[in-house]
């Protein structure tokens, strides 16, 4: 490109603007072929996912992907309501939680309802070694 010295393009030359001008299309063409080759290879991987089962990642959630369940209360609430008056395991807690209608689709849901008990500790108080009761 042409040097500028902290002008405006009225200082540069016309000739100067025209090589600019003419150096910015030939990087189109090239640029354009480099879209296409990318585009092709994006293709390519799209339908050899597809061979294989997969849903190509669009916008949006995939395809059979997990829906998160809706509870009409949070896991910390139904905690609470569950061990009240109680003290619990975890794993009880969370056999407990899931008995009083609460819904999850976690294959580790005793690691969730740990986790509950661990941060919420205005709202429950271990008792002992994995042990929980409400405050």
């Amino acid at each position: 490109m042409a040097k500028r010295s902290g002008g405006t393009l009225s200082d540069l030359s016309v000739m100067d603007l025209e090589r600019e001008i003419s150096r910015r299309r030939r990087s189109v063409g090239g640029l354009l072929r480099r879209r296409d080759k990318l585009a092709a290879k994006l293709a390519a991987l799209e339908s050899e996912i597809a061979t294989l089962g997969g849903a190509a990642r669009g916008k949006g959630r995939p395809a059979g992907a997990r829906k998160r369940p809706a509870n009409e209360m949070s896991l910390v609430e139904c905690l609470y309501k569950v061990l009240e008056g109680k003290t619990m395991s975890v794993s009880e807690a969370a056999e407990a939680v899931l008995k009083s209608g609460y819904q999850s689709s976690s294959p580790k849901f005793n690691t969730i309802v740990n986790q509950a008990l661990i941060n919420k500790k205005n709202r429950f108080e271990k008792k002992g070694r994995g042990l929980y009761t409400v405050k």
